[in-house]
């Protein structure tokens, strides 16, 4: 399986949380853009967790995700667990 991408995190929380018409995940800051700013709150970041798990098989301790502040801080925690798992 490919690395996981912030390409991921957007399909992942457009399929899952939806999106305000005013949220621009297709922007060029979208990667540093909190995700309050962006329209996604803790819950959100809960269907993300839970998502990551069950597509690429890697455990996310509960709330660990509300502690990330924007996509890009999400995609470095996934992909720290993701290199825990394969070592």
């Amino acid at each position: 399986m490919d690395g996981f991408t912030l390409d991921d995190i957007k399909r992942i929380l457009l399929a899952s949380a939806g999106v305000d018409d005013h949220t621009d995940l297709d922007g060029p800051d979208f990667a540093d853009t909190a995700f309050a700013n962006l329209g996604y709150d803790s819950l959100a970041l809960l269907e993300l967790a839970n998502r990551v798990e069950r597509e690429y098989g890697v455990h996310i301790p509960d709330g660990d995700l509300e502690h990330t502040q924007t996509p890009r801080e999400a995609l470095a925690y996934v992909l720290a667990r993701l290199a825990e798992v394969s070592i």
